[in-house]
């Protein structure tokens, strides 16, 4: 190598690893500081690109499990009102068999007629109010509800009206059913016990679908941590490696300090020369 005053090659190179060590240590500093080795798309497009998708996945899923809590608060309100109606008929039934009896006072019998009518009543209201954010399974005319499955939303989980009002499919009693004479009584009695069996059924499905949303939300829930966790072992940076990085990289910076003013001081040794 020639020795010039215009041109310093070693300060050249010297200034070349010292760049290259400094942008170094910044992308290892920038490492540190987000957690991240790939915190956008220029670390590494690829990477960020499939955690990208990762995250909307995990995004979408979060929208599902909402879905589905909301499914089971629904379904749960109904069993709730459910249970209180299979309580109300029960109920029902000791007054429409005590006014079945013969013998029994028409007196008596009138006062079971008011309670028999106020039980009736109450189921009617209960089964209005069995209603969860502007969802009630049990009520005329409601069509059920779908709650997502999938982050696509191309699946979802379905539970059907299970309808409890008075005069039903389910609930066979009449809005004006009483037990004011001994016929009516038995009448009455006989509608009781097959709404009592339809209750109990309904009951059992509406548990049948609140199991399955539960079952269906822990999976998401379990699924959204596995995906969360495969994102965090693309993009995420191990510190400990970055923390034993970057003090190499300091030490390697400074070293490329030190080199460089060795490398400056190559004209000054010629001006030695000369003056010798």
């Amino acid at each position: 190598m020639n020795n010039s005053v215009n041109t310093n090659v070693g300060a050249m190179i010297a200034l070349q690893n010292l760049n290259a060590t400094n942008a170094e240590l910044a992308s290892t500093q920038n490492r540190i500081n987000t957690g991240k080795k790939v915190a956008s798309a220029k670390d590494n497009g690829a990477i960020w690109a499939i955690a990208q998708g990762q995250r909307a996945d995990v995004r979408a899923l979060g929208a599902v499990r909402q879905s589905l809590d909301r499914g089971i608060s629904a379904v749960d309100v109904a069993i709730a009102a459910g249970e209180t109606v299979s309580d109300l008929l029960l109920q029902m039934k000791e007054k429409a068999l005590a006014a079945s009896d013969l013998s029994l006072k028409t007196a008596d019998r009138a006062a079971l007629n008011e309670d028999f009518m106020a039980l009736r009543d109450q189921i009617a209201s209960v089964v209005s109010n069995a209603e969860f954010n502007g969802i009630n399974l049990l009520a005329a005319g409601s069509p059920g509800f779908s709650a997502l499955a999938n982050a696509s939303g191309t699946s979802n989980l379905t539970v059907g009206a299970e309808v409890m009002s008075l005069s039903g499919a389910i609930v066979t009693l009449g809005t004006g059913q009483v037990i004011s004479t001994q016929t009516t009584a038995s009448a009455s009695l006989t509608l009781v016990d097959a709404s009592i069996a339809n209750v109990s059924a309904a009951l059992a499905r509406l548990g049948t679908k609140s199991k399955a949303l539960a079952t269906h939300a822990s999976f998401v829930s379990k699924l959204m941590d596995t995906l969360e966790a495969g994102v965090g072992n693309l993009v995420d940076a191990d510190l400990a490696k970055e923390s034993a990085r970057i003090q190499a990289l300091q030490t390697k910076q400074q070293l490329g300090v030190q080199a460089l003013g060795i490398a400056n001081q190559a004209p000054q040794i010629l001006v030695n020369l000369f003056g010798r």
